[in-house]
């Protein structure tokens, strides 16, 4: 091969692709852009009428971010299920007993197979902290219903949990405003 021939740099011919009915996304790294990209998957999802649900582990209903507000007019189910950041909390004992609860009704919210896409927002960072059991979220992501796709954010996402994802993103960090003491931009950041 010479350097002017083209490279097929597609490793299969679309003969022998196949489909499935679900796919399971997880976006983890230090990074921004985790909630953003699955928040646009969101908006696909909602585009091709799909039943969606978001559950987000950290943000609590106060926060009124954009996402939300368009969202759930758009007809997707919203639920705010924490109180904001651990490291600004004043009880974590109540901080993970929100997390717990989330878990909960976020088990039975994909056991119940109602939506065609779940993203579970942040919760990455309470089975950081061990409030919730990573191989008990892998094993309900892996035995969701066939028709479930799910989305999956987080830094440090749990090893169980990339293990049963299709597709795995790590945003990677080259500069973030946080380096410079700068705060969340509301219409940017949330």
């Amino acid at each position: 091969m010479t350097d002017s021939e083209p490279i097929d740099e597609r490793p299969y011919q679309q003969d022998e692709l196949k489909s499935v009915d679900s796919l399971v996304l997880v976006n983890t790294g230090d990074g921004k852009g985790k909630s953003t990209a699955a928040f646009g998957t969101v908006l696909r999802a909602v585009a091709m009428d799909w039943p969606v649900a978001v559950v987000q582990f950290l943000k609590s209903g106060d926060w009124n971010t954009g996402e939300e507000k368009v969202c759930r007019g758009l007809g997707v189910d919203w639920f705010s299920a924490g109180d904001g950041f651990s490291w600004e909390s004043s009880d974590l004992e109540e901080s993970q007993a929100k997390a717990v609860a989330a878990w909960g009704f976020s088990q039975q919210l994909i056991a119940d197979g109602q939506h065609r896409l779940v993203v579970l927002d942040e919760v990455s960072y309470p089975m950081s902290w061990g409030w919730i059991d990573p191989v008990e979220v892998a094993a309900a992501v892996a035995g969701r219903p066939e028709k479930v796709s799910m989305i999956l954010t987080g830094r440090d996402m749990a090893q169980q949990v990339i293990d049963v994802a299709d597709t795995v993103t790590e945003m990677v960090k080259v500069k973030h405003p946080f380096d410079n003491q700068i705060r969340a931009k509301k219409g940017i950041d949330f």
